[in-house]
């Protein structure tokens, strides 16, 4: 049995190697659909000696599969956003205080104590539904925050916008994490010039904006909320962990994940640093469900263990592997 505590106790690559080739081996004996997936693919703990020998779940499988490594009774389900019709991803949470620690030693590990900080939500598109892993995570957030100010904001801007201009003056140190288009949203209808507020972007324009590049995107934020830098984070509902940017859209992750690219022409070959493919990820905080993901971004990783997202494959474009349904 595999120590959850050892996940967050990682120093170093070859510490994140051994473990995330022994929770391979875990999830190969303990995942139904993850096996079938590796039976399929020929490969065995046998054949796998480092991570680049791991298979990587498409993150579709979500959406058509329980994806559980655990025989605990699941706790929560977090789901993906989607519009009427769709079919969206279910992520089965068997530990939350695995999320929680996640989430809580991630933030700290870039940000210092979610309780220094005011955290301010703005994300009316996933306070409008049932099941958003963020939501959880902010909500989280909020209540740890040791200040009386944190709260969501659904489509009252005007106050939040009283209340950041407020702390700032004050030089309260305060996080407004928000979804792209309600950024736009707020700035469109207010001026700001703040020097002690993190803006976090979480992505997407959730179908109520036309999409913007991202330089384009934290061009706007940049100089309408007079900050310097404007950051993001990235994550989904398939993973327990977060990653961060703190400027120019590269992101970092935490110790306990890490970001591959694969050949977009050939699903199973990993590449080189520096070289565009899709995004491959490996969350070792996803011990419970499958912790070894092949993504629909579009991207690239570097020697120093950045990575950026330059976009989505369409389903069109994506070849080289004919297991997405089995």
């Amino acid at each position: 049995m595999i120590d959850t505590a050892s996940i967050f106790n990682i120093s170093n690559e070859q510490e994140f190697e051994d473990l995330a080739l022994q929770i391979f081996k875990f999830q190969f004996q303990n995942n139904k659909v993850y096996r079938a997936f590796c039976d399929l693919l020929y490969i065995h703990p046998s054949d796998v000696n480092s991570i680049k020998d791991i298979p990587f779940l498409p993150i579709e499988f979500f959406k058509t599969k329980t994806i559980v490594s655990s025989k605990n009774q699941i706790q929560t389900t977090f789901t993906s956003s989607g519009t009427t019709g769709d079919n969206t991803s279910k992520h089965h949470v068997t530990d939350l205080n695995l999320y929680i620690k996640s989430f809580t030693k991630g933030f700290k590990h870039f940000y210092g104590n979610i309780e220094d900080y005011v955290i301010l939500g703005l994300l009316p598109s996933y306070l409008e539904r049932q099941g958003s892993s963020l939501i959880y995570m902010v909500d989280t957030m909020i209540k740890t925050s040791k200040h009386d100010e944190s709260g969501f904001y659904l489509n009252n801007l005007s106050t939040l916008k009283d209340t950041l201009v407020k702390l700032d003056a004050k030089g309260k140190k305060t996080l407004l994490i928000g979804v792209s288009f309600a950024l736009l949203d707020l700035v469109e209808a207010h001026s700001f010039n703040l020097n002690h507020t993190i803006i976090m972007e979480t992505g997407g324009m959730k179908g109520r904006r036309k999409e913007l590049i991202r330089t384009e995107l934290h061009h706007i934020l940049k100089t309408e909320f007079g900050v310097n830098h404007i950051h993001s984070e990235y994550g989904m509902t398939e993973l327990l962990s977060q990653a961060y940017s703190k400027g120019e859209g590269l992101f970092e992750c935490p110790p306990w994940m890490n970001v591959l690219t694969r050949d977009p022409e050939d699903a199973l070959s990993i590449q080189d640093t520096n070289t565009t493919g899709g995004l491959n990820i490996i969350d070792l905080a996803n011990i419970n469900s499958c912790s070894f993901i092949a993504t629909q971004d579009l991207g690239k990783s570097y020697k120093n263990g950045l990575f950026e997202v330059i976009g989505r494959f369409d389903n069109s474009d994506i070849r080289g592997c004919n297991l997405m349904v089995f």
